[in-house]
């Protein structure tokens, strides 16, 4: 599902889970959504849906069956932590120095005392917080709207604004440079497989959340577009 629509742990936590969502939609009222698309997006909503539902979400469970729990959040600590360059970026383009100084702080503890990041005694013992920023945010930030909603197949719910910043965003992240060390493996390949394990790995941390958040829609495509734009509105604004 959804960057967002998939966003979080304890890191989906700190990128937003389900729980989130189903806390802010319904508790405001709904802004007037431009959309050119929806016969599309509902038609990528019911296929990502039904990928959730029947692939994703199996894998996970499996996944979760043979993984124990301090290793799964060990490794979503691991992506997190590697994501610090994104973090800093765009909490400095937001000229928000004091959070762009912490995340430099948290990435040096947590890659040394946190053993390359897979713990996180920034925030356990020396109380520093992530201050979790991308390169939509920083466009909202500056007056940017978020223009017209996009469906992504396999990510989600978007917009314009979120969907050009993925590019931005994909080359501050250090997964991109991946090389493979197998001869028979191309780079690109062997990136894709270590983001859906990431994927998978942090989904196992989120077993039902998803359902729960969705259990009240009447319709699937407009839920979920409200619970993205209030939720990306949001973050903006903090």
């Amino acid at each position: 599902m959804a960057p967002d629509a998939v966003e979080a742990e304890d890191s989906m936590d700190d990128m937003g889970g389900f729980d989130e969502f189903d806390d802010e939609f319904g508790s405001e009222a709904k802004p007037e959504v431009f959309d050119p698309l929806s016969g599309y997006n509902r038609v990528m909503t019911g296929f990502n849906d039904w990928f959730y539902t029947w692939v994703l979400d199996p894998v996970a469970r499996g996944y979760r069956w043979v993984m124990p729990e301090f290793a799964r959040r060990g490794i979503v600590h691991f992506f997190h932590n590697i994501l610090f360059p994104l973090r800093f970026v765009n909490n400095a383009l937001q000229l928000k120095f004091q959070n762009a100084g912490e995340e430099f702080a948290r990435f040096g503890l947590n890659s040394t005392i946190g053993i390359l990041g897979f713990w996180d005694p920034a925030q356990e013992w020396f109380g520093l917080e992530p201050h979790e920023e991308d390169f939509g945010q920083t466009l909202g930030y500056y007056g940017v709207g978020g223009g017209f909603h996009i469906v992504l197949p396999f990510l989600g719910p978007s917009n314009l604004r979120d969907s050009l910043s993925l590019f931005p965003d994909f080359y501050l992240d250090p997964v991109s440079y991946a090389e493979s060390p197998y001869d028979n493996v191309e780079n690109y390949p062997y990136q894709l497989g270590i983001r859906s394990f990431d994927i998978v790995n942090e989904t196992s941390l989120h077993i039902g959340e998803y359902e729960n958040l969705k259990k009240d829609a009447i319709e699937l495509y407009p839920f979920l577009r409200e619970v993205y734009e209030q939720n990306r509105a949001k973050k903006i604004e903090e």
